[in-house]
């Protein structure tokens, strides 16, 4: 038996190799179909799909062998196959062949007769292994089997390129939530900081006008007004901002049964400040099943965008609730002044308004309907608009049931 010196790089082949994640890897079909069509092809009863590492060569899918998943190196027909990666290495009869003489491979269990290895060669050209095919007596390929095997061969490095891009791509994606959530908390502790110096202003701006209202000229109390009402529109940007990033946690976790008559109650209470506002639910139901906090948050946000934007002196809000096999179907509608076409597909983006100010002459500053996408999303559903001007507004959302366990 004749041993085969390392490969000419290496050390590069083996970086590259351990850079697929590909060994010690379980089972997996993709890999078995070529591994079997191999041997089908080829005619033989033994079939391998393996890599070559430092000291071994190890399997990752076979035909034909039972309870063996590598062997030494220093005995792999394979060490030898890789060797001269852009051929294909066959041996007719390794009986006969003076590298192979002795081999425990040839003498052994595995009675490696014939043998016809493809390198598995990667775009800068290092060997990661084979894809091979075994027999116990002598044997020889046509060049159509040929073919076929350097087809298989080729499919494989397909399969591991597409392996290297998942786990990539995974790694950017992780990355991004990690960075994400860092955002994410960076933008609630900053919010949550700057709460109490905006209450401070507001303070001492109502401080000033009731103590020392006398000397101040007209046109000072109006600037402090005006810095009065900024730091209340900053404070009210701040809590939106907040609730946006908590968004997150309001998730289709923490089911409960919620009322329906109940709700509707709450939401009136809630909106009875509002003598020119009604709000009726209709459903031939008697509770949801969600996570209650949420459901609320969502309706609360979209019944005040309803008031804000409505230019009718009685706005009429009505909500229908009904469900399919696995989510329920909420549908609110108003009869606002509508939004326009252009305007329907960016509304949910954070800090995009439809109309420049509401009813009360405010400008809005786009996080509501976001927050509301949002927790919608983490809910296991989805929401849409429809809208013509002048006829107001219908939001369509789902919200996925709990599981059944």
């Amino acid at each position: 038996m004749i041993k085969t010196d390392a490969y000419k790089h290496e050390y590069e082949r083996l970086q590259t190799l351990e850079s697929y994640s590909i060994l010690d890897t379980l089972q997996e079909e993709e890999y078995d179909n070529l591994t079997f069509l191999a041997s089908q092809i080829c005619g033989t009863p033994v079939a391998l799909l393996g890599f070559v590492d430092e000291t071994r060569h190890w399997f990752k899918s076979t035909v034909g062998i039972n309870n063996l998943t590598q062997n030494p190196r220093e005995y792999s027909f394979c060490t030898h196959a890789i060797q001269e990666p852009n051929t294909v290495f066959i041996i007719p009869d390794a009986r006969l062949d003076n590298r192979f003489l002795n081999n425990p491979l040839v003498t052994g269990d595995m009675k490696v007769v014939f043998y016809a290895g493809v390198s598995l060669v990667n775009d800068e050209g290092f060997p990661l292994g084979t894809i091979c095919v075994i027999d116990h007596k002598p044997n020889s390929l046509s060049p159509a089997q040929i073919k076929s095997l350097e087809a298989l061969s080729q499919q494989t490095m397909k399969l591991l390129e597409l392996r290297v891009n998942k786990i990539k791509l995974e790694g950017a994606l992780h990355s991004l939530e990690n960075k994400n959530i860092e955002l994410e908390q960076f933008a609630y502790t900053a919010a949550h900081d700057l709460k109490s110096p905006l209450a401070n202003i507001s303070g001492l701006t109502d401080f000033l006008i009731e103590n020392y209202n006398d000397n101040i000229d007209e046109e000072g109390i109006e600037i402090i007004q005006l810095i009065k009402s900024s730091s209340l529109k900053l404070r009210e940007m701040i809590e939106s901002l907040l609730l946006y990033s908590k968004s997150n946690k309001l998730s289709h976790e923490n089911y409960t049964k919620v009322s329906i008559s109940k709700l509707e109650k709450e939401l009136v209470d809630l909106f009875s400040f509002n003598y020119n506002c009604s709000i009726v639910i209709q459903s031939e139901l008697q509770f949801v099943e969600t996570n209650k906090t949420a459901f609320e948050q969502i309706l609360i946000n979209l019944i005040s965008n309803a008031i804000k934007y409505s230019d009718k002196e009685q706005t009429s809000i009505n909500i229908f609730i009904s469900e399919e096999v696995d989510y329920y179907k909420i549908t609110v509608s108003d009869n606002g002044a509508g939004i326009e076409k252009e305007h329907q597909e960016v509304i949910f983006e954070i800090f995009e308004v439809a109309i420049d100010k509401d009813r009360f002459g405010e400008k809005g500053h786009g996080i509501g309907l976001a927050t509301v996408k949002k927790i919608i999303e983490n809910m296991g559903g989805d929401i849409t608009v429809n809208s013509e001007i002048g006829l107001g507004a219908t939001f369509d959302f789902t919200l996925a049931k709990a599981e059944k366990k």
